[in-house]
């Protein structure tokens, strides 16, 4: 039996069962928010899944997971470089320049996920990753810490609209046989920490001073070359490589049935499968009768202009139109705000803990940066695992299955913030780096299911603004890291252990309170289609 034959099965056995479920569980389906025409549209499309996973979803999920893995290049990348930026530029506080990363990245959660709806997934998808290269190259041959803050906080305006914009077009992309990917998205985003640490200790390693006192550009340039050129790499193969095409689901959702037609037929085309729906059966389940040419393909600017003569909150609203829609986005919203800050004021500085704490070892660049990488690689498998439970879960069709994606959430939540409390009992290089290990498996697991469960819990005409409301209130929560920091230690370094130890307090008691809100979320979304 050749593979398209089986292929062929494997797709008409998964959509059998969806549409098996489909008549069981009416209400599986993310119907809140929604319109009557949309959703009569979007159960078509569902149908239409016989066209499979195939090789243009693989291309998207390694285009996507590149943006994915730029967040945490960028995130970890700045916290990499602290320590050597305070050597060499001497700022008052070096982790101004974790604060103004946050700056620029909430103007660009905040931009880009409601421009997703507003201009397309396509336009924003292609838009950020170059913003983010562009400066993060020129961040490289900043000679002053104001114009290196500013630099960064322009490169944050891109690779904050990532998470929101890519994890939408991906899903919306992939039929609900296929939906745990989306926590192994999250992969990417752990590979993107291990990538920047594995830049990092051979180039900050051996291209670094080691005091200030002899402390300049030309003994110090690890940093400007660990910064480089790998997100405008990244961006160049998402724009000139891959031939993306708009998401057909927001396509259907501007009421352009005959755009969203063709999508679909390019997309069966390199699958190498065949697309029977015609434009006449798309439109008659909404009581279309005359199909209308829609006009020649418009240009980037034309696209903008009508997307912004229309903008109103209506992508907000259906957010909160029923009590159990409105109390779910709410928590998720706030789950994604108590996280934003917990993470950074741990792994915002991770490499001037992995500095301070350590009493009993050697405290040279070289150690410290071979320490980051173990921490970093034992992330990855956190993401693999939570993945593997997301996609148990979506075969044990259980709503209050064990592996759910509220209690796996919630577990992998409640045993970061436990590991981080350890971690602030220990001064010896062993006990910090296997706590520091374990935290990072933890909360990579964590955040592989909350941001598959995020954009599945909202509806997709409205689904970038969702992504970006919680994107949004992720980084907003996340600029009070570096000032949370800057308050609780001495600007000299040489504070008590108990002081040095108040950001990571901080951290493991809002980690814990978020497990608790998790479990209270009143949607369940494994074994559901998103629509």
């Amino acid at each position: 039996m050749n593979s398209k034959k089986i292929d062929a099965e494997c797709s008409s056995a998964d959509l059998e069962k969806e549409e098996s479920l489909s008549r069981q569980n009416p209400g599986d389906k993310t119907q809140e928010g929604v319109s009557a025409a949309y959703e009569a549209k979007t159960e078509l499309i569902l149908t239409l899944f016989r066209i499979g996973f195939g090789r243009y979803q693989w291309q998207l999920f390694i285009l996507t997971g590149l943006g994915w893995a730029a967040d945490d290049i960028w995130l970890q990348g700045v916290a990499i470089i602290l320590p050597q930026i305070e050597l060499e530029l001497k700022p008052v506080r070096v982790e101004y320049a974790t604060m103004a990363l946050y700056a620029g990245l909430i103007l660009g959660a905040s931009t880009w996920g409601v421009l997703a709806d507003l201009i397309g997934r396509r336009l924003s998808f292609n838009i950020t990753l170059f913003i983010a290269g562009v400066f993060g190259i020129a961040a490289g041959g900043a000679n002053s810490f104001t114009s290196l803050a500013a630099l960064i906080a322009c490169l944050g305006f891109g690779v904050g609209g990532n998470l929101p914009v890519d994890g939408a077009i991906f899903l919306e992309n992939i039929p609900q046989s296929h939906q745990w990917l989306l926590t192994l998205l999250s992969v990417w985003w752990a590979l993107g920490q291990l990538l920047a640490s594995l830049v990092a200790w051979p180039l900050i390693g051996n291209f670094s001073c080691a005091s200030a006192t002899i402390c300049t550009k030309a003994n110090n340039m690890g940093w400007r070359y660990n910064l480089g050129g790998i997100t405008f790499l990244m961006w160049f193969l998402r724009y000139f490589i891959f031939n993306l095409q708009e998401s057909p689901k927001y396509l259907l959702a501007k009421g352009r049935d005959e755009d969203a037609l063709k999508v679909l037929q390019h997309i069966a085309h390199i699958n190498g499968k065949t697309l029977s729906l015609t434009l006449v059966q798309l439109q008659a389940v909404t009581g279309q009768n005359i199909v209308t040419k829609t006009p020649g393909p418009m240009s980037n600017w034309q696209i903008i202009k009508r997307s912004f003569s229309s903008f109103s909150l209506s992508h907000v609203k259906p957010l909160f139109s029923t009590r159990r829609l409105a109390t779910n986005t709410s928590l998720t919203i706030a789950l994604w705000g108590l996280i934003g800050l917990a993470y950074p004021l741990f792994n915002g500085f991770i490499t001037l803990y992995l500095t301070t704490h350590v009493s009993d070892a050697s405290s040279s660049v070289s150690t410290t940066y071979r320490n980051y990488v173990i921490i970093s690689i034992l992330g990855v498998p956190g993401s693999v695992i939570a993945c593997f439970v997301v996609d148990w879960s979506r075969k044990s069709q259980s709503r209050f299955s064990i592996g759910g994606r509220k209690l796996t959430m919630a577990v992998s939540t409640a045993l970061t913030g436990i590991f981080l409390f350890l971690f602030t009992t220990s001064t010896k290089e062993a006990d910090i780096l296997a706590y520091s290990c374990v935290t990072s498996l933890t909360q990579n697991a964590m955040y592989g299911v909350l941001y598959a469960y995020t954009p599945e819990v909202f509806p997709a005409p409205h689904r970038g603004t969702g992504d970006a409301l919680c994107s949004a209130f992720n980084r907003m929560t996340g600029i009070l890291a570096p000032a949370i920091k800057i308050v609780t230690t001495p600007a000299s370094g040489d504070a008590s252990q108990a002081t040095a130890n108040g950001p990571i307090f901080v951290a493991a008691s809002l980690f814990l309170v978020s497990a608790i809100l998790m479990v209270l979320l009143p949607i369940e979304t494994a074994g559901k289609a998103a629509l």
